[in-house]
């Protein structure tokens, strides 16, 4: 007795291949791919390998693999520069101290968010007009944030002895550090990583009075 493979007693056949992957699961797997090998080292025909695609089908969401590290930098740095446009604004006299330790505890937090985003941007060297495009604008970063260092000492909140330029540097050398050691989901949640932070930057950068630094 022959059987109707088509009757409804007959199972659903499952589709043949690897399931599609989104713009944002390829971004992902890009900015792992890059922070493991290297972006250089790195090839499209590499990255549609890991994710089990064609090329086309990673050309279908991004045209190139400098699209795909431009990507990842501005998810790196737009929060970042948002936080930081926002602080340099004052409101209701807010003083400059406290908008730059609310900035501070939100870059600890954007790096904590996006922290493969921002390992892959700070690895990058200038080496092409992407890379150097994503420099400019943490130069501009530093710059905005130097100026709310120089606000703070002439409002007698930081000490005035050092250079702000170099304060802002040394913050974010702090915060950029964690790059290095911090993994999301581990014992210190990023709220309490962010406070720890600005507290010892900050009690450790009070003016000098009566000749003591606090």
């Amino acid at each position: 007795m022959t059987t109707d493979a088509t009757s409804a007693d007959a199972p659903a056949r499952r589709p043949r291949g690897r399931p599609g992957h989104d713009r944002e699961a390829v971004l992902r797997t890009a900015i792992t791919l890059f922070n493991q090998r290297g972006y250089d080292a790195t090839s499209i025909s590499d990255l549609a390998a890991e994710l089990g695609v064609t090329k086309s089908a990673v050309y279908h969401h991004f045209v190139s693999k400098e699209a795909l590290l431009a990507a990842a930098l501005d998810e790196a740095l737009e929060g970042l520069s948002e936080a930081v446009e926002t602080a340099s604004v004052a409101t209701d006299g807010e003083p400059s101290s406290i908008r730059l330790r609310t900035t501070v505890e939100a870059a600890v937090r954007i790096l904590a968010d996006n922290l493969p985003a921002v390992t892959l941007l700070l690895r990058v060297r200038g080496n092409s007009d992407v890379e150097r495009s994503a420099m400019e604008r943490r130069r501009h970063i530093d710059e905005r944030l130097a100026v709310l260092v120089r606000q703070s000492a002439a409002e007698g909140d930081l000490r005035d002895d050092i250079d702000p330029e170099v304060i802002s540097r040394l913050v974010f050398g702090m915060v950029n550090s964690l790059a290095d050691w911090y993994r999301p989901g581990g014992p210190l949640p990023a709220d309490a990583l962010a406070r720890t932070i600005s507290s010892v930057l900050f009690e450790g950068l009070g003016p000098a009075r009566d000749g003591v630094v606090r």
